[in-house]
C-alpha cells in the first residue's frame, strides 16, 4: 500500500469533496444529520474554491480517493466578488434565501450563502488569504493536516499573499490546538461569533 499523497483538487473529486465537508461541517464532527440539503455546506464553504480558486485547492489522495482537503484564496475581497457575480447565480435558486429570520440550521446556512460580504471583516485586511482545511476522521492525527497546511502556504506566498486567515468553531477545541501548534495566533474581532479568527504568515 503507498501512502497518501496531496496533489491539486480534479473534478472527479467532487462527490469525496462535499463528503468531507459533510462529515467534518459539524464542529469538525458529522453534520450529516444537521441539514436537510446535504450540498448546502459544501456550495458554501468548499465547491467556490475549487471552482474560483483551482490552483488554491488541494486533496490528500489515498489509492485514487479524496480523504481531505484544503482550499483557499489569495485575495479575499476579490473572492468575495467572484463569489457574488459569479458563484452565487449557480446556485442561488438550489438554496434560497429565507424569506423571514433563519430559524433552522439550512435556513441559518443559506443566509450565509447569500452574503458572502461575512467574510470581509475590518480587523483582517491585513490578511488577505484565508482557507479551509478539512480531513476524514481517520487521517487526522497523522501529520496531514500539516502537510496539507504547508502545501498552501507555499502556494498562497507564490500567488502574493503574505498573510492567511481562518475562522475556526469555537466549539472544535482540538483543531484550536493544531492550528496553535502550528503557529497561528489570535485575531482579535470585537463582534461577538461562535467563530475565532486565527492568522499567521505563509512563509
Amino acid at each position: 500500500m503507498s501512502a497518501p499523497v496531496v496533489r491539486l483538487y480534479r473534478p472527479h473529486d467532487r462527490e469525496a469533496l462535499f463528503d468531507i465537508c459533510m462529515r467534518t461541517g459539524a464542529a469538525g464532527g458529522d453534520a450529516r444529520a444537521l441539514y436537510r440539503d446535504q450540498e448546502l455546506l459544501p456550495d458554501i464553504f468548499a465547491a467556490p474554491y475549487v471552482e474560483l480558486e483551482p490552483d488554491l485547492a488541494f486533496v490528500l489522495d489515498d489509492g485514487g480517493q479524496a480523504v481531505g482537503y484544503v482550499l483557499g484564496t489569495s485575495d479575499t475581497p476579490r473572492f468575495v466578488r467572484d463569489f457574488r457575480e459569479k458563484w452565487l447565480p449557480t446556485v442561488a435558486d438550489r438554496h434560497p434565501m429565507p424569506t423571514g429570520e433563519p430559524t433552522t440550521p439550512d435556513e441559518m446556512m443559506a443566509a450565509l450563502l447569500h452574503t458572502p460580504e461575512h467574510m470581509l471583516v475590518p480587523e483582517l485586511v491585513d490578511y488577505p488569504a484565508h482557507l479551509h482545511i478539512d480531513l476524514l476522521p481517520d487521517y487526522q492525527g497523522q501529520g496531514w493536516g500539516r502537510v496539507l497546511l504547508n502545501t498552501l502556504f507555499a502556494a498562497l506566498n507564490k500567488a502574493g499573499a503574505a498573510q492567511v486567515y481562518l475562522a475556526v468553531s469555537n466549539e472544535n477545541t482540538a483543531a484550536r490546538a493544531f492550528y496553535d501548534r502550528l503557529g497561528f495566533h489570535e485575531i482579535t474581532v470585537p463582534e461577538p461569533a461562535p467563530v475565532t479568527y486565527l492568522g499567521r504568515s505563509t512563509a
